[in-house]
C-alpha cells in the first residue's frame, strides 16, 4: 500500500492533552489500515511556544522521533532538550510531554503501540 500525501488528513488541536496552543498533525496511516497493534502514526507540528502536556501512557507505548527543531521533553519527571535525530520512548504507564521551546516549528513523528 502506498499512501499519498494528497490522502492523508490534517488536523488541529487546541490544548492537545492539556498542552499550550495548537498542535497540527497529519494522519501518516489510520489505525484501521494498519491491521496490527499499531492505533496512530501521525506527523505533529508544534508551533513555537506550544506543547503537548503531560500524559500517561497505559497499555500502550508512544514513539516520538525529533524529525526537525528542538524543544523540551519531559519522561516520566525528568524535563531534558530534544533536537534534531532525538528518540523518546514512552510506556508502561510512564508519562511525557513535549514542548516548543525555540523560534522554529518542532516537527515529530508519533507512533502509539497498543500491548496485546
Amino acid at each position: 500500500m502506498i499512501q499519498r500525501a494528497s490522502m492523508m488528513q490534517t488536523e488541529v488541536r487546541d490544548s492537545m492533552k492539556g498542552g499550550k496552543g495548537e498542535i497540527s498533525i497529519t494522519h501518516l496511516l489510520r489505525q484501521i489500515q494498519m491491521r496490527g497493534h499499531c492505533r496512530f502514526v501521525g506527523r505533529m507540528t508544534i508551533n513555537p511556544g506550544c506543547s503537548i502536556g503531560l500524559h500517561q501512557h497505559l497499555d500502550e507505548e508512544e514513539i516520538y522521533y525529533i524529525l526537525k527543531g528542538k524543544g523540551i521533553a519531559e519522561d516520566n519527571g525528568i524535563r531534558q532538550e530534544v533536537k534534531e535525530g532525538d528518540v523518546i520512548l514512552t510506556g508502561n504507564g510512564a508519562s511525557h510531554s513535549i514542548e516548543n521551546n525555540s523560534n522554529e516549528p518542532l516537527d515529530v513523528l508519533g507512533i502509539i503501540l497498543l500491548y496485546k
